[in-house]
Order: structure tokens, then sequence, then C-alpha cells
């Protein structure tokens, strides 16, 4: 009996060991987890101290049962975050298990005082999940508003998948699609009640229209800007502030807000008005530190003039230019276009632009830049596309840089190329004669250059601090024609009988 006994003992213990031997053999996680979202963000409002809990699931979709060597909050102790990994609340974990095509939940939460800062500049606090490290090190990241703020950004379904706008089609026929999401009716206002904070790109649906009032502002992530839809519309009323704050105008600029960023170009997209969308009005508003400032695709004028009108406006410091227009109609009065990586504006394969009182001008020093301030064509380069100019006219304006040329005029010599400038102040310096001989040059004809004043130092006040006003002993004093110039500047100055050229009325800024 003894021996029986021994024998079944022997044999229950194999089964069990034998039974329990895989669900125990856990391998190393590989980096190859996934999880239902790659940001997770927790919208707090401090009003008063605010505090909010969000879900996401992390899977094992290996057939491998796995440890995952570490999970914890890239600040550790320091993070403002508190996570909570499977029912169990820490700051740092340390081999995590996780079975085969499984999952297990993580909670995340914060309470964040805006007191816990030095200063009011910073609209988010960030972190990150870590999983694992060195070459299988995945992450989560953690964003949460330290103001009171508006934060718009795209949803994710059920299955974690995150909203998309439908740009196109490429050449397979295949979906081209950005991070981004259609504003809701509810949301087709924005006030200066509150900043707005914008995480992909912000959509204008067909037929809709986006008002933005006067003192809003609007601040854009990391490749995220707005998308104006075929058949919608963008309103910017802004008007003009009396106090150096700009509490009237409309500002538009990225989300970090520590002076580490306050010139850094590129920080955000672009504000893209699609081929079809109609009516855009932009007045007083300043756009900053974008890759684009503004790009508008394939649009003619209509019954109520220029498709987009931009009136005592700025778009300053773009990556690559402030002003994108493709056949597009545009008109902009008393505005500045200052600072880009490439062309400042950019009027190409054809279109109808008039510009009256403006300041094209480009000092851009982050890296070498070949092109000039202002570029009008009527051809893409390197393609075959080509589009009538079916009018180019720049009145009273400015046009002036650091390199010896900043106008260039590409003409294909077959499309139409109507353009001209008057009263305004260019520079051209052709020092090799290059384009003598060219038409387009011809700076005495007074067919397209009517009382122009070439290479003549405008005395901007501070180009490095984008300050455009001039001095009143520079090129652009009193060159303007008292019938067309406007009657005020872009600060609300009244204009002199014998008026100046650009977007500023002229001033003493010696001090003297």
């Amino acid at each position: 009996m003894k021996y029986i006994v021994t024998v079944l003992l022997f044999f229950i213990t194999l089964v069990i060991l034998s039974s329990c031997r895989n669900d125990f053999e856990f391998t190393s996680s590989t980096g190859s987890l996934e999880f239902s979202q790659d940001t997770v963000y927790l919208d707090t409002v401090f009003s008063t101290i605010g505090s909010s809990t969000r879900t996401f699931k992390v899977y094992n979709r290996s057939s491998d049962d796995i440890v995952i060597p570490r999970v914890a909050l890239a600040q550790g102790t320091n993070s403002k975050y508190r996570i909570s990994v499977d029912g169990v609340p820490g700051q740092v974990f340390e081999n995590v298990e996780l079975l085969a095509k499984d999952s297990m939940f993580v909670f995340v939460e914060t309470t964040v005082d805006i007191m816990d800062f030095s200063t009011n500049t910073e609209f988010l606090y960030e972190d990150a999940i870590e999983f694992d490290s060195g070459a299988n090190l995945q992450k989560v990241a953690l964003v949460t508003l330290i103001q009171d703020a508006v934060f718009l950004f795209p949803e994710r379904d059920a299955q974690g998948i995150e909203e998309t706008l439908l740009l196109g089609m490429d050449e397979e026929g295949n979906d081209i699609r950005i991070s981004g999401f259609f504003l809701d009716d509810d949301q087709l206002n924005f006030t200066n009640e509150k900043p707005y904070v914008i995480y992909g790109f912000a959509g204008v649906a067909s037929n809709k229209t986006l008002h933005i009032d006067a003192g809003a502002r609007i601040h854009f992530h990391s490749r995220s800007g707005m998308i104006i839809a075929n058949e919608g519309t963008l309103k910017v009323n802004g008007t003009l502030s009396t106090t150096e704050d700009l509490e009237n105008e409309v500002i538009f600029e990225g989300d970090r807000l520590e002076p580490l960023y306050e010139d850094v170009a590129g920080q955000w997209a672009a504000i893209w008005l699609t081929s079809g969308s109609k009516n855009h009005e932009i007045n007083y508003a300043t756009i900053k530190n974008a890759s684009v400032g503004i790009i508008m695709d394939n649009n003619n004028p209509t019954s109520n003039g220029a498709t987009l009108k931009i009136n005592n406006s700025k778009i300053l410091n773009s990556a690559n230019s402030a002003l994108v227009g493709t056949t597009a109609s545009i008109e902009a009065t008393n505005s500045i276009f200052h600072n880009s990586g490439q062309s400042t504006v950019v009027a190409r394969l054809g279109g109808d632009y008039n510009f009256n009182n403006c300041t094209i001008s480009n000092y851009w020093n982050t890296s070498f830049r070949q092109d000039p301030s202002l570029l009008v064509s009527n051809i893409i380069p390197n393609t075959s596309l080509t589009e009538d100019v079916t009018a180019a006219t720049f009145t009273n304006c400015i046009i002036y840089g650091d390199r010896n040329m900043e106008l260039a005029l590409l003409d294909d010599g077959v499309s139409a190329f109507n353009f001209k400038f008057e009263n305004s102040l260019i520079r051209f310096n052709d020092f090799s004669n290059s384009f003598s001989g060219i038409p387009n040059y011809d700076f005495s004809n007074s067919s397209l250059y009517e009382q122009c004043v070439l290479n003549a130092d405008p005395l901007f006040e501070n180009v490095a601090a984008f300050q455009l006003r001039i001095d009143n002993t520079g090129g652009a004093n009193a060159i303007a024609n008292p019938a067309t110039s406007t009657l005020q500047d872009i600060s609300g100055t009244t204009r002199g009988t014998s008026p100046d050229a650009g977007a500023f009325e002229s001033s003493d800024l010696s001090g003297g």
C-alpha cells in the first residue's frame, strides 16, 4: 500500500509540474507590445485644481507568455502623474507578466496645480510611460493641460484607431490621410475666453464656416494645423489693438511658449485653404513659427472678390514660406510677410494676386537661403504644369531682404504673365548683368514698373526681432501713391499726404 501511495504521489507531482510548466515559462519582451493609444490626453481644467483619469490597454499579440522587465514613468518619482498597472498602483514596476494573446489595463491620473509651475507660459505638462528599455523601449506619451484652455484632438474609436482626414488618392488609388478631425458645429466659433490647443489638423467641413473672434489665441502642437475643406470658409475677425499685449489681435502659434521657443520656426504645420474653399478673410492676425503660414490652393475670384483677403496681418518666421498661393486668388492689404527659409511669398502656377501697402521681406539666418523674398510664376519648375497669371499687382509695397535679388519672375513664355509693380521699393542688384535684356526685368519699362525705387534700404527697426517699422530716412519713405495708398497703416497710424510704401508709415527711429 505504501508503494502504491508513493507511486500515485509521484505521478500527481509529475502531472502538476508538467501542466504548470508552460504557464510559467515567460520570455522577455522584444519591444513588440501594442497599445490602444500611443498618446493619452488628460484634459485638466485649472479654473480650480482638477483631476482626470484615463485608461488604455497593452496587448501581447504574440503566442508567447512574456515578461516586461520595466514599466515606469519617464520622470520617475518626480512625475506629477500616477499610474496603475493591472490594478497595482505605483510609478515604477519590474518584471510585469503578460500572457500570450492577452492584454492588461493601465490607468493614468494626475492632479496638477498651475501654481506648481514657475511661469504661466506653459499650456501642457508632458511625460511618458516607458515599457522596457534600450532597443526594446516603447513609450506611451502623456499630455495634460496646465491652463484653462479648449483642448482639440483626434478621437479614437473602440478599436483604438485615430481619426484622420482624407486628402485624396495617390497614383495607386490609395487614400492619402493625415491625423485630424472635423470641428463639430458647436466648435465653429473660437472665442477669446480661453486659448485653444490643437493636436492634429482641425478641419472645417464643406459648407461650414469657422469664425475666430478678436483676441482669440490658437496654439498648435508639432505637425498640427488647420485645414479648410472644399466649400468651407475661414473668417478671422481680429481688430486693432491699443496696447502691446495685442489684446484684439488673433494669434496663431505653437504650443511651446517657453522663451527658448519664442523664435523657432517650423513648430507647427500650416493653415491650409484647400481647392474649392471660399470667401476667406483674415483681419488683424499674427501667424508665426509655422512651416508654412498659409497655403491657398487653386481658387478663382468670385463675385465677392478674391478668395482670400488678408488685412492688417503679419505672417512671421516660417520654416518654408509665409504664404504659398497655387493658381490662387489673393488680396492683401497693410500686411507683413517676413522671414522664411525659402521664398516668403510664393504666387505660383498662375492666379490672381493684388498686394497693396504690404511688406514682403526676408532676413533668414537660421540656414542657407537661396530663394528670393517674392516669387511669381505661371509654372511649377521641373514640371509641365502651366497656368495664366491673370494679374499680379504690387502697389505701394516693400520687397526687400539681405540677398542681392529679392524678386523672381518665372515665365514660360506661353501662358499669360500679367504683372505690375507701382510705387514700390524693390531690392534687385544684378551686379553681373545676368538679367539684362530679359523684358520682365526691364525696370525702365513703366508699363511693368511705375514709380518704383530700387535698392534703397528701408531701414527696418529690427528685422531679427520681427520689428518692421521703417525709419523716415529710409528708401520707402514718401514713395507711395496717395491715390492708391491706404488711409491708415497696420498700427492704425494715419498716413501723411506723402505716404510711405509698406505696411507701416515711417517714423523717426533714431530717437532724435
